[in-house]
């Protein structure tokens, strides 16, 4: 146990021990404040249940931990909270027990599935995609290491209209087109005939707008948009010419995706396809119309009516019998759920979508599927430029492979700009441009709590100073150098005379906090709490190592020590930011 913990238990057997209560557990927080002391407990919830004044309990409980633990200095009783001072002994014990339980991790047999990214196959990934694969990506990570099996998995959504979209341009403008004819990534090729479409659709609405017809009547009638109705209905009924131009298309989607996931640094467990989970889908509307869950109105449309839970009615099938996104996804649910034993599902998509997903969950519920319970939408904001909002299909979006190339560019023109990495060589150097430019993108995106938007700024997220990925990528290459240099002796037994100053004790409160921090991180889904939890740490790190000249101590079990402190700081960083999907460099 580390130190928080044994306090809490000893707490625990007092407050049974004086009080007969074994329910209530006291609050002990690190200690923050001013005052005296390591921790502070808050004892208000006592107050009722032991019919006595804050201050007279937390001195009672001050008393009872000197005399009953072996851990505790002394203690200060200040407006009714209770701050305790730790035996530095006790803080080279701590140290001991964080090294000895680096790597370990708790068994806690639930599976949890973690779908992210699931991108579709009519364009490459964007900004968005970015945050979205990142979060997803991070919170798989921080699940194993707090103890559960994941599955990390992606739907493509590889069929309807706007697939279509692509298909039609391509078929009417691209001229045999192939990446390989254009050296372009196939996801950028499809991607542009998406956006081709959009471009001849608009001038045939307008053209029929100045022709006397009104703005939605045009959108319906344009002949662009009923040929690609007309193309989704021959994909359904699996007509041999559009599912072989579909089957090109899409493989080119998939080289370009995998690419960009590579050098992303995320991958899969699993994926499925919206191509064939909308076939179950149907058949799980079939089920509930059956069971007169759904309705189906006159024109054939299927329906499903939630006015008794507040909310519309909402189609799940067209009139023409084609699929929308909620019949893949009821399909999808069905499949994930019948083929692994999962105890919870995990949806990382934006706040757009929170509506969508409050129904999906509702009709599942009304199907009878129990385990509809288990279902959790990860709602997180948008990704916002200063511009404004990003457009697929007007070709407004920042791409993900170019802001990744654009990331590693910067790295490297301000690590020129300030000298770092000279001594390392081309392919060293090109290798740490890649993951400090990467770092930067990918701490600047999880650093912020996922519930809200967040504004990217490229410039801001690549400083060496600050809550930045790289000037923690700069502290863990400092360690590693010190380290080095100092040749640590990582087997050296450290004498328990040696004397702790106070940023020593600091940084081992904090490192004792590591496990904690990742429990709470998968409990609130949040990689912020990691990554502001890192960056604590590497400047209580760096108060440490500016005040304690380790090179020059004549001392070899202090100067060991200190080393050993700074071997498990760095250990505990690179362990965060991989948390984060982050990499390090031993040099900067």
């Amino acid at each position: 146990m580390n130190i928080k913990e044994q306090l809490q238990k000893s707490l625990g057997e007092i407050i049974i021990s004086i009080f007969q209560v074994d329910q209530l557990e006291l609050e002990v927080q690190d200690n923050k404040t001013n005052f005296e002391g390591d921790y502070t407990i808050v004892v208000f919830p006592l107050v009722k249940v032991a019919q006595r004044k804050p201050e007279e309990l937390a001195l009672l409980l001050g008393n009872e931990l000197v005399i009953k633990t072996n851990f505790i200095k002394s203690f200060m009783v200040e407006k009714g909270f209770l701050n305790v001072t730790i035996k530095e002994s006790f803080f080279l014990k701590q140290l001991d027990f964080i090294s000895s339980e680096i790597g370990k991790k708790v068994n806690r047999n639930k599976t949890v599935m973690v779908e992210y990214s699931s991108p579709n196959t009519n364009k490459p990934l964007h900004l968005g995609h970015i945050r979205n694969n990142l979060l997803g990506f991070s919170i798989a990570e921080i699940l194993q290491e707090d103890g559960y099996n994941v599955i990390k998995t992606q739907v493509i959504n590889d069929r309807g209209i706007h697939i279509c979209k692509s298909m039609l341009a391509w078929e009417k403008w691209g001229n045999n087109q192939t990446p390989e004819s254009e050296h372009l990534k196939g996801d950028k090729l499809v991607g542009n005939f998406y956006v081709k479409f959009d471009q001849e659709y608009k001038k045939q609405i307008a053209e029929l707008v100045a022709n006397g017809l009104d703005e939605d009547a045009a959108k319906k009638q344009a002949p662009l948009i009923l040929e690609a109705q007309e193309m989704l209905l021959k994909w359904e009924k699996n007509d041999p010419e559009v599912r072989t131009l579909w089957n090109k298309m899409n493989a080119w989607v998939y080289k370009g995706f995998e690419e960009t996931y590579k050098n992303l640094g995320v991958n899969f467990d699993q994926v499925q396809y919206e191509s064939q989970t909308y076939i179950l889908g149907k058949d799980i509307i079939e089920e509930g119309l059956n069971k007169n869950v759904l309705y189906k109105r006159e024109d054939g449309s299927v329906w499903c009516d939630l006015s008794d839970e507040g909310l519309d009615e909402k189609l799940l099938l067209r009139s023409d019998g084609t699929a929308v996104y909620m019949t893949q996804d009821l399909g999808t649910a069905v499949q994930r759920f019948k083929e692994n034993n999962i105890s919870k599902l995990i949806y990382t998509v934006g706040n757009e979508q929170d509506y969508h997903f409050q129904v999906l969950f509702l009709i599942l519920k009304k199907l009878g599927y129990t385990w509809a319970n288990q279902l959790f939408h990860l709602s997180y904001g948008m990704v916002e430029l200063p511009d404004g909002k990003m457009k697929s299909r007007e070709g407004t979006v920042v791409d993900a492979d170019d802001l990744m190339l654009e990331m590693v560019e910067t790295a490297k023109a301000k690590a020129q700009e300030l000298g770092k990495l000279e001594n390392l060589s081309p392919v060293e150097k090109e290798d740490s441009y890649k993951t400090v430019g990467l770092g930067a993108l990918k701490y600047f995106m999880l650093k912020i709590d996922p519930k809200k938007k967040m504004l990217f700024n490229p410039a801001e997220s690549i400083d060496f100073q600050g809550n930045t990925g790289p000037f923690i990528q700069y502290t863990y290459a400092r360690i590693q150098s010190l380290l080095s240099k100092a040749n640590f002796n990582d087997n050296q037994k450290i004498s328990s005379e040696i004397k702790i100053n106070t940023f020593e004790k600091e940084l081992i409160l904090q490192l004792s906090n590591y496990k904690d921090i990742v429990s709470k991180a998968a409990e609130t889904l949040s990689p912020a709490q990691v990554a502001n939890y890192v960056y604590e740490l590497v400047k209580s790190y760096n108060s440490f190592y500016q005040n304690n000249n380790i090179m020059k101590l004549e001392d070899e079990n202090e100067k060991q020590f200190k080393l050993k402190l700074s071997a498990i700081t760095a250990q505990t960083i690179k362990k965060c930011l991989a948390l984060l999907g982050i990499g390090v460099v031993n040099r900067m």
